[in-house]
């Protein structure tokens, strides 16, 4: 192949756009959170690189020989990435794709080069169409396609461009915003057409590659056991995690979202035994969790559906006391403590919605029983302590006579005694409980409610830690409520005489809580777009299908019931009318009907007059081209036609000059024939001037206007 010309226009153009495909697709990616940092920076620099080599900042000559010594290298390179660096095969094909987009951007200069670019863009956004389930995706698309359409139109330039140039005929008038309303619409045909691979690729792809696909994080503490400092490791991040819509009666309100709750603690751990979980099969996607008896209870309860996101965690997420569940997998795993897993380990994307009965002061299913002695042990049973946590604990509630009463006491003192922060300590000690309560004395929820639930236990209170969510931030845009991974929390359930477990939360509030900004107001638009994106594109099954329906017919019949609801108030308010009034109602509604009628027929005409006018205005002021010699001619055809002179069809210009009887006329019509000839065949634009001023005088009867 030939070397391409640099950097002609045409090229420049078609660089430009191939470089807007490579961006593209490699946004895409990006912003799938797969790609690794390195990958990130190295591919960003060559595509700027390029841009600076196009537009004439940058020369650079690698030779056709060194690169390909270094593609060689790295496919030798390729099967070590895979096994010993990403571990991954997904991931090291990516960083292979990259690699070869890099070399290919910086030494692109045959036909044959630019072609591979065109396979790598097309590679990234197929890449990132597996690797993301945002709804940037669509954005990113709306792009590539953009781009491409500008790069194939670019390409044909630059081919027509290294051949003979062609002589064209026709005028070229408003030939540029022609061109560039062909390429919109071109790109947007292709966006519609693009729509349905759109709406299937996210999903298809994704489930025919799940299994390559490596998790994005982990959610520890949900599953099983936590060690102190991972939740708060987890508050670092802002990645959302879950999103919850209550229930249309249910207002807006503080709830806490339990995920787990764990039983046993070494000094550094909180766990559970590995054995115990009870088996419940779900029949038809409901499975009911709580019996007839605890239905039958007084208490508020509430209604919510909930969208995980991707996570590792297979744990089930609830407000208050779960009573049922609707959810479309095959069996759940209930622990001895009352938590819920899923019976096959994580999934992407669970959705379920639940019922629950919230709690008051107490679990209201444990009013005046008795904790079974095994699981009163195992929640009384604690490490080797630091004596002076026992010590404290028994001081603070030694004037208190209830558990209720020493257990509240605990937990107001840690709330109003100690520092929150968010921030880890700095190195590791050998009882972190003491730690936190004799010397650093500020800390995240861990630390708060693994204290209580050891002081707890140290003075005979069984208790237990739960891990979970705070209730997020809600959207008014979406309706749903944001929780992200910064919203994980930690409390203490404690059982209590004659209420039985009952929710105590010791950590004192943030003192430097997150505002509502203008960013943040954007985000709640950013976050319902993702919203819609999740629930009609990755999550449209045919579960969303039926509810579409539904829908659909629902607004259907609400919309009919108010056409009649008006028209019943319409035939009642007519009784109270007098005929008069309908009649003048009538007039007015006629007049109406009869200008908007003429509007439409008077505004076409009223228009072409302006615009002729107009056209005429310009030739005044020496701006004619020939296409409006037609223009004037027609002026002056209608001219004669109403003083009785009338052009045959067959005749041309010329002729019919020759033929005219009227001598008042013929010389005014033969000299306007001939300026006609020069404007229109030679271009000659002072003769437009001249056939406005013939016209003017064949308008006065063929007497030249007197001078002003």
């Amino acid at each position: 192949m030939t070397p391409a010309p640099r950097w002609t226009a045409a090229n420049r153009f078609f660089e430009y756009s191939l470089l807007g495909m490579l961006l593209s697709g490699y946004l895409a990616v990006a912003g799938s959170g797969y790609l690794d940092l390195p990958t990130a920076v190295l591919a960003a620099l060559g595509l700027l690189a390029r841009a600076f080599m196009v537009a004439g900042w940058l020369n650079w000559d690698l030779p056709q020989r060194r690169v390909t010594q270094l593609t060689l290298v790295y496919i030798c390179f390729y099967p070590a990435d895979w096994l010993y660096l990403s571990l991954d095969f997904l991931t090291a094909t990516v960083h292979l794709v990259f690699f070869l987009a890099i070399v290919k951007t910086l030494t692109a200069a045959t036909d044959r080069d630019y072609l591979y670019l065109k396979t790598i863009a097309f590679l990234q956004l197929l890449a990132a169409s597996i690797l993301s389930s945002s709804a940037n995706y669509f954005l990113f698309l709306a792009l590539f396609l953009l781009f491409g359409a500008a790069t194939f139109a670019g390409s044909e330039i630059r081919r027509s461009a290294n051949h003979s140039p062609v002589v064209v005929r026709t005028g070229q008038k408003g030939f540029g915003p022609r061109l560039a309303g062909l390429t919109v619409f071109t790109f947007a045909g292709i966006l519609v057409l693009a729509g349905s691979l759109f709406f299937l690729l996210p999903r298809t792809a994704r489930a025919a590659f799940q299994r390559f696909i490596p998790q994005r994080y982990y959610l520890p503490g949900f599953s099983g056991e936590v060690t102190l400092g991972q939740i708060g490791e987890l508050k670092m991040r802002n990645t959302p995690v879950m999103h919850v819509r209550l229930s249309e009666e249910a207002r807006p309100m503080y709830l806490k979202w339990r995920g787990a709750a764990l039983t046993l603690f070494d000094g550094k751990r909180w766990y559970n035994p590995a054995n115990g979980s009870e088996m419940l099969r779900v029949e038809r996607g409901v499975l009911r969790l709580a019996p007839i008896e605890q239905q039958l209870l007084r208490g508020r309860r509430i209604s919510y559906e909930i969208v995980m996101q991707e996570a590792t965690s297979d744990a089930l997420f609830f407000a208050g006391i779960p009573e049922s569940i609707r959810i479309f997998v095959p069996l759940l795993l209930r622990t001895p403590s009352e938590t819920y897993r899923l019976g096959f380990g994580a999934t992407d994307r669970l959705r379920y919605s639940a019922s629950s009965l919230l709690e008051t002061d107490g679990d209201p299913r444990y009013k005046g029983a008795e904790l079974a002695p095994a699981f009163r042990g195992a929640n009384l049973r604690l490490p080797e302590m630091d004596p002076r946590t026992v010590s404290l604990a028994r001081d603070l509630t030694e004037h208190y006579l209830t558990d209720s009463d020493r257990a509240r006491r605990l937990e107001s003192w840690l709330r109003e005694s100690f520092g929150y922060t968010a921030e880890l300590p700095q190195q590791e000690v050998s009882d972190p409980i003491a730690d936190f309560l004799f010397h650093r004395k500020m800390g995240h929820c861990e630390y708060f409610a693994s204290s209580l639930a050891v002081m707890l236990r140290s003075i005979g209170i069984p208790a237990r830690v739960i891990t979970g969510f705070q209730s997020g931030v809600y959207n008014p845009v979406s309706g749903w409520y944001l929780i992200r991974a910064s919203d994980a929390h930690s409390w203490v359930e404690a059982w209590l005489g004659g209420k039985g477990w009952t929710t105590l939360d010791p950590t004192p509030p943030d003192p430097n809580p997150v505002g509502v900004s203008y960013w943040s107001r954007v985000q709640f638009y950013v976050d319902a777009l993702e919203v819609f994106w999740q629930d009609w594109v990755l999550g449209y099954d045919l579960d969303r299908q039926f509810s579409l329906v539904a829908r659909l017919e629902e607004s259907t019949h609400k919309l009919r019931f108010r056409w009649m609801e008006r028209l019943t108030a319409l035939s009642l308010d007519a009784g109270g009318l007098g005929l008069s009034d309908w009649k003048k109602h009538a007039k007015w509604l006629a007049a109406g009907l009869a200008i908007a009628a003429l509007v439409l027929l008077v505004a076409p005409f009223l228009r072409n007059r302006w615009s002729a006018a107009e056209r005429v205005r310009r030739v005044q002021r020496g701006l004619a081209s020939s296409s409006d010699a037609t223009l004037l001619y027609r002026r002056m055809l209608a001219v004669l036609r109403r003083r009785g002179i009338e052009k045959p069809a067959w005749l041309t210009p010329s002729e019919f000059a020759r033929i005219v009887p009227d001598p008042r006329y013929a010389s005014l019509i033969a000299e306007f024939t001939v300026a006609y000839n020069d404007l229109r065949f030679g271009l000659r634009t002072d003769a437009a001037i001249r056939m406005v001023d013939l016209l003017d005088e064949l308008e006065h009867g063929g007497v030249a206007k007197a001078p002003s």
